[in-house]
């Protein structure tokens, strides 16, 4: 008989407690993702009284396939269109809540007499909440519909967007022991470029692509399909720099506004409680009493540190963006724990070599005990308001619960009025100003990753082919018949629609900054052109300038170009708004 494969018993072993603590929690009407931790420790090699999983690199993998798995599931339940209707207060709410922790994560640091790096990178650590545990906290308390579990979410996203950034931060002061700004502005810039990139190319192609192949569509065909999606971007994702989770979290929410997203949501939900399952597990495979005693105290200080910081920082927070008192403190309440970005950070301290060695297991200790607290926080959040409800003045509750911000709009009134002239307080021209910033985004973006495709994968297959000076002519021509399409939206798409003529005619004070944003959105075209000629033809002077206004004056008057740009639009928009279509079919 052969012998069963390490990894395969190791599974078993798992799931039999897995299975065995979840009904245990069930039956004591506890979260099971508390089951799922204890699970862990008792199948761990730091519990000496029962057997333990021998292969913790495997084991260490699969509990990567369970982060990719949740949140290609929270994409799912939370689309960038959710994102937007949620507006300003997410931004403002994330903002304020990372520089507030990442203070309290220095100060208790310090207090503790820890070096310097120590200190910076346990506030990293603290700043984020963990998205798994609160999305499954959520879940098993079927709290999803909640207002406040939505608005917990988007600041969620937006701190799992946000430490990218920041781990850029860390990682360039640990190397150059400053920070660089450069450096930093570039990596929010290739953040956008992606972002954008992806959201729009996905929401133009995948539901195209949905649509094309829904009679082949049999449940399995579309399961094995849309996972293909999900690892395809989060290899994508891996190979610009960014984690894999956050790949998984792109494509889940491209499908998301698709009609199908039900179905997907559906489909895939066994297969995310399996991996996921296996990810909380081996969270609690990580736990060393030994080390839990040797560190008790900051151990326990860290995780007063993050109850407190978050429920009073937090709070403050959300009422600075706008929320009521109650929602601002089941909010807060809500983020009381750090997860897996707190690991990320952790062993990338250490592969770089500037934090201690007791700082990764005092982490992964914090980690678990607020991944045991935070369903009780969750609950605890009412009481709370009650308490605090009862004992804050009567006009003071009065104006936090309507949250009527005043003062705020008088602040920024006279910035937005220092932004835009006085022309531009008119609604039309404030929608006109924000359509075309989004037009010159979408499109510049599109016709950057064109010719970045070109001349990083088309120019070498092309210069192996023809020599020079024919290999880059054709070179310099197929970029810019590729992008031509995306080069005349860039330039005109909205310049000669209704709404622009109308704003055009209504007051002669309009013509000028119309005039002035359409002459900037054609030089925008020709510096593109310019740049692709340059690098690969190395045409300058005034031969150089001929054949960019020879180009664009091409592209500006092509009818098929025109047409190419308003098919393209009217595509965008209908998969953009496909789903919600169709859940209104019906009711019609």
């Amino acid at each position: 008989m052969s012998e069963l494969e390490p990894l395969i018993a190791d599974l078993a072993l798992i799931l039999i407690c897995a299975g065995a603590m979840t009904l245990l929690f069930k039956r004591l009407k506890q979260p099971v993702v508390l089951g799922y931790i204890v699970a862990g420790f008792l199948a761990s090699p730091n519990m000496p009284y029962m057997p333990s999983v021998t292969d913790l690199h495997g084991v260490h993998i699969w509990s990567e396939i369970g982060v990719i798995f949740l949140l290609f599931a929270l994409g799912l339940e939370f689309s960038f269109r959710k994102i937007l209707r949620m507006g300003a207060a997410p931004i403002i709410a994330a903002c304020a809540i990372i520089a507030g922790m990442m203070l309290v994560g220095i100060f208790t640091g310090y207090a503790f007499g820890w070096k310097q790096m120590d200190c910076i990178y346990l506030g990293g650590m603290l700043a984020m909440s963990s998205t798994t545990i609160i999305f499954k906290a959520f879940d098993d308390m079927g709290l999803q519909q909640k207002r406040f579990a939505g608005l917990v979410l988007s600041v969620l996203i937006i701190e799992d967007i946000l430490a990218i950034v920041l781990m850029v931060m860390l990682s360039t002061l640990a190397v150059s022991k400053e920070f660089e700004g450069t450096q930093m502005l570039m990596s929010i810039l290739k953040l956008a470029f992606f972002l954008v990139l992806w959201f729009v190319v996905g929401i133009y192609l995948i539901p195209l692509f949905l649509r094309k192949a829904k009679s082949l569509m049999s449940n399995e065909t579309l399961l094995i399909t849309v996972l293909a999606l999900c690892f395809g971007m989060v290899v994508i994702a891996s190979s610009v720099g960014f984690s894999a989770a956050f790949g998984a979290f792109i494509m889940g929410s491209i499908l998301a506004e698709t009609v199908e997203a039900e179905k997907i949501e559906h489909l895939v939900s066994p297969v995310k409680d399996l991996f996921g399952a296996i990810f909380f597990v081996s969270v609690g495979m990580m736990v060393d009493v030994t080390l839990i005693a040797e560190y008790i105290v900051p151990i326990l200080c860290i995780v007063a540190a993050i109850m407190l910081g978050q429920a009073i920082l937090s709070t403050g927070g959300f009422l600075l963006a706008g929320q009521p008192l109650k929602t601002s403190m089941q909010c807060s309440f809500s983020l009381t724990q750090i997860g897996e970005f707190a690991f990320i950070l952790a062993t990338l301290g250490t592969s770089l070599g500037v934090t201690s060695d007791f700082l990764y297991p005092i982490v992964v200790a914090v980690s678990v005990i607020t991944t045991f607290t935070t369903p009780y926080m969750i609950r605890l959040a009412e009481p709370a308001y009650g308490f605090v409800e009862h004992a804050l003045p009567k006009h003071w509750r009065s104006k936090l619960e309507s949250n009527v911000s005043e003062e705020d709009e008088e602040e920024s009134a006279p910035a937005e009025n220092a932004m835009i002239s006085s022309v531009a307080n008119d609604s039309k021209w404030r929608d006109y100003l924000k359509h075309t910033a989004v037009t010159v985004l979408i499109y510049s973006v599109l016709c950057m990753a064109v010719i970045a495709l070109m001349l990083y994968f088309g120019e070498p297959l092309i210069a192996s082919l023809l020599p020079q000076p024919w290999s880059a002519v054709v070179t310099a021509l197929i970029t810019i018949t590729f992008a031509a399409p995306f080069l005349w939206a860039l330039m005109l798409q909205g310049n000669n629609d209704k709404e622009t003529m109308a704003l055009w005619n209504s007051n002669r004070l309009y013509r000028a900054p119309l005039a002035a944003i359409k002459l900037l959105r054609i030089a925008l075209g020709a510096a593109l052109v310019s740049y692709v000629l340059g690098h690969t033809v190395h045409w300058i002077g005034v031969l150089g300038i001929f054949v960019v206004l020879a180009i664009i004056f091409n592209i500006v008057f092509s009818r098929r170009l025109r047409k190419q740009g308003d098919i393209m639009e009217k595509t965008f928009n209908d998969n953009l708004t496909q789903r919600e279509q169709g859940e209104n079919d019906p009711q019609e």
